[in-house]
């Protein structure tokens, strides 16, 4: 009886015993740890479902962080995580990578979370993102500076551009201008492309030139003299109407006239010449102009000679006739002599 008493005690124990085993052993099981503020468990860590008494994990840093001191590992103690001693700063991007023609406004810093802005040189046009921001991996977002181009100019009237390609005109680029001929330019000689894409001024204007050239040429004319003058000759000089100029110019000269016939009783000589009126107009140079004007002086200089030589002609046989009226009135009949017949015939 007492034997048997002995074993439901032992029995009894040992129920109690596992019971409280159980207990305690319970009581030591820490719960899954979490992650806090910029600390996260690792991939390890993170696989794992029972956290029993003294069970090691580790945790890290999270994203856009990096380990600045400590090691991370926490220890489950009595169903407790022990403090972690790791500490973390933010990612350093560092200054983003040089763009031509292309800086960044770095105020707002290079670390992780980080906003900064792209700005172009002047004459240049951003296309893209115009912010950068910092991440984890680097900076986000693409921009580029574009250089900045203007319109082709139109033509203007009575003249002409020289830009002869088919691009655009950059930013500094001149466009030249040229007037047609006779004409003249009005304003810049040329426009320069700006920053904005407009040019720094409007177009010059072509205008019709204003100034006259007046070009006066001279004609010598021969003008007989009459016997009672002593047959000498009377040069005239005439000068024609004035001729306005412009590009291709028109010069007309006098005409000039040998005036009046040389009559006589018998034997009239007649001298007579005419010069016909000439036009010329020149299509090259003021140079051309004055040598038509000397050929012109030339030309009333040889019909000055010829006037001059058949006035002498005249005066000769004006005295013989003189002469013979003279020996005619003794009756000497010598004016029947055959040596002089062919003088009365003339």
């Amino acid at each position: 009886m007492d034997v048997f008493l002995n074993t439901r005690e032992m029995q009894g124990l040992k129920t109690l015993l596992f019971v409280y085993l159980l207990v305690v052993k319970a009581a030591a099981v820490c719960p899954k740890p979490e992650g806090e503020g910029n600390l996260v468990l690792t991939t390890e860590a993170l696989l794992m479902n029972d956290f029993p008494e003294e069970t090691q994990v580790t945790l890290e840093c999270g994203n856009g962080f990096q380990t600045d001191t400590g090691s991370g590992v926490i220890t489950c103690i009595d169903g407790k995580w022990t403090k972690p001693d790791l500490t973390c700063k933010k990612t350093d991007c560092g200054p983003p990578r040089p763009e031509p023609n292309m800086s960044f406004d770095l105020t707002a810093g290079t670390l992780f979370g980080a906003i900064i802005k792209a700005v172009c040189d002047k004459g240049y046009r951003l296309s893209g993102s115009s912010f950068k921001q910092c991440y984890a991996p680097g900076w986000s977002g693409k921009a580029k500076c574009n250089i900045v181009t203007c319109m082709i100019p139109n033509e203007v009237i009575n003249g002409r551009h020289l830009w002869d390609s088919q691009d655009k005109p950059k930013y500094g680029d001149p466009v030249h201008y040229v007037c047609d001929a006779g004409f003249s330019l009005i304003g810049k000689v040329s426009i320069t492309c700006t920053e904005t894409g407009q040019y720094d001024s409007d177009p010059p204007e072509c205008q019709g030139v204003a100034a006259e050239e007046t070009i006066t040429t001279k004609m010598v004319t021969p003008s007989p003299a009459t016997p009672a003058q002593g047959g000498g000759n009377i040069v005239t000089t005439v000068a024609p109407p004035k001729v306005t100029v412009h590009r291709e110019t028109t010069v007309t000269s006098a005409t000039g006239t040998v005036p009046p016939r040389l009559q006589g009783d018998r034997g009239i000589m007649t001298a007579e010449e005419t010069v016909a009126p000439s036009t010329v107009t020149p299509t090259t140079s003021l140079q051309d102009q004055q040598d038509d004007t000397l050929n012109n002086n030339v030309i009333g200089y040889v019909i000055a000679g010829v006037g001059a030589i058949l006035l002498a002609v005249g005066s000769v046989i004006l005295l013989h006739k003189c002469l013979m009226k003279k020996k005619g009135s003794y009756d000497t009949r010598e004016d029947l002599k055959p040596e002089l017949l062919q003088f009365q015939n003339l």
